[in-house]
């Protein structure tokens, strides 16, 4: 029958086996014989002298922190070494916590001298995070609402909700590492005990190679098997690295055995990680694994109108409108446009006007061609309305006709050259203001209601064919 310290042990070995190469477990912990726990005092047994010392130099921290983590803070480790094999002889090392520096104890000085490990504080551990990003800043959409939401749960309570690891992925640009860097600073807002890190894939397995070049893997399987919050972004980067992706395994089983938090980020969903392990691959979807979408018409409108009040420049809305329109794949081309617009302006000394803004656009981004005329919308809109073109030029309030109206008026604005002028004077004869007001109503729509966006979305691909 299996003894309880017996099975403590067992435990304690469960945790260093993930931490440390197979060949050094088998060789320094196999051999190691559990004895009692009695008093707080755990004791075990090691062959010899050198093997007490060996432990004592390579893996102090390791056996500490696992002991004191699987049987409780404070224990005592006390060492019994096999001084003469043929008698049973033995010598006796204790091990505590609270003084400085390792003392061995000699049989005549007994057990009563301890040695101390010093841990690592959460203040003075650099967590990399950018301070610039937070939620304060961080826009809230359609595409990003479930992770952002998932992640002020995990800021409250880390490790210990159903999201863990969270992991999400989406393509570049669309605030990943914002959120994940807003995750990190809340916790540490929250919870200033907890040891936070914020690293990219690639910065890990930098570190990585340079443990094993430097001969000093343990001391990095020991940094990051420490840590309270592990973010790690870009996890695709560990594609084909075998090596980097064992490592990696094994300090995410340790932080989730001992349910301390994985944040995760990729630009990739799992199902497409051709070239990552199965089973790390498994465990990115042990808690919740969701996708952030390409932001919607309404969060782009939101994020560039929030850096133009920011920046206190003055845009008209139809130059927004038109970048918004453009603009839909990447969050950092927005602010990237809004720059060199600000640029263009003051050192050319002109405003901000559609011309400038669809030379920069056209920079940036690949401008959807513009050739279709007004009155080839005006009668795609109409044939789908089943309404007369005549009707979108009467002075009639009715819902469907002053729907159909909008819709031409967003449509010929998406897909023309024309001014907002010459749009109002064509569809209904209707001034600038209203052409605007009309644009406006079916993108905000268009972002609120999936039937009616399916439906605009039903008359452009007419419009394209």
């Amino acid at each position: 029958m299996q003894t309880n310290y017996q099975r403590l042990w067992d435990q304690c070995l469960g945790v260093i086996e993930d931490i440390i190469p197979d060949a050094a477990f088998n060789t320094w912990f196999k051999p190691i014989i559990p004895l009692s726990y009695e008093n707080n005092k755990f004791t075990i047994q090691v062959p010899s002298q050198f093997f007490y010392e060996y432990l004592e130099e390579k893996y102090v921290n390791i056996l500490k922190v696992t002991i004191e983590r699987v049987i409780g803070v404070g224990t005592i480790l006390n060492y019994r070494v096999m001084v003469d094999k043929t008698t049973g002889g033995t010598v006796d090392y204790v091990t505590e916590p609270p003084s400085a520096g390792v003392k061995k104890i000699t049989p005549k000085e007994g057990n009563k001298s301890p040695a101390p490990f010093t841990q690592p504080v959460a203040q003075d551990l650099d967590s990399q995070l950018n301070p610039k990003y937070t939620f304060g800043n961080f826009l809230e959409g359609k595409s990003n609402r479930l992770v952002r939401t998932a992640g002020e749960t995990v800021a409250l309570n880390p490790g210990t909700t159903t999201f863990n690891p969270l992991f999400f992925w989406g393509p570049s640009g669309i605030g990943k590492t914002h959120l994940c860097n807003a995750i990190g600073a809340r916790i540490r807002e929250l919870h200033p005990e907890k040891k936070v890190l914020y690293v990219s894939s690639h910065l890990f397995r930098v570190q990585f190679t340079d443990a094993i070049r430097k001969n000093t893997t343990n001391d990095f399987l020991y940094f990051y098997q420490n840590l309270d919050v592990l973010i790690l972004d870009d996890v695709q980067d560990m594609i084909g690295m075998d090596k980097t992706q064992n490592t990696f395994f094994h300090i995410f089983n340790h932080l989730h055995r001992l349910n301390k938090q994985l944040i995760l980020t990729s630009d990739k969903a799992p199902v497409d990680m051709q070239g990552m392990e199965d089973r790390l691959i498994s465990r990115l979807k042990w808690g919740l694994s969701a996708a952030i979408d390409r932001p919607d018409t309404e969060l782009r409108r939101k994020i560039l109108l929030n850096k133009i009040n920011h920046d206190g420049i003055s845009i008209s809305e139809e130059v927004i409108n038109y970048i918004v329109e453009n603009v839909t794949e990447n969050i950092r081309e927005l602010g990237g446009i809004l720059v060199s617009l600000m640029a263009n302006s003051v050192i050319n000394n002109h405003d901000i006007d559609m011309a400038l803004a669809k030379r920069i656009v056209a920079q940036a981004v690949r401008v959807e061609s513009k050739s279709l005329s007004i009155q080839t919308i005006m009668e795609v809109v109409c044939k789908y309305f089943n309404l007369e073109i005549s009707a979108l030029q009467a002075h009639t309030r009715k819902q469907e006709v002053v729907l159909a109206r909008q819709i031409a008026m967003y449509l010929s604005r998406k897909y023309t050259d024309c001014s907002l002028s010459h749009i109002g004077k064509v569809i209904g004869n209707k001034d600038h203001a209203t052409v605007l007001h009309g644009i406006n109503s079916v993108a905000n729509l268009m972002a609120t209601d999936k039937s009616f966006s399916a439906k605009v979305e039903n008359m452009q691909t007419i419009l394209k064919k």
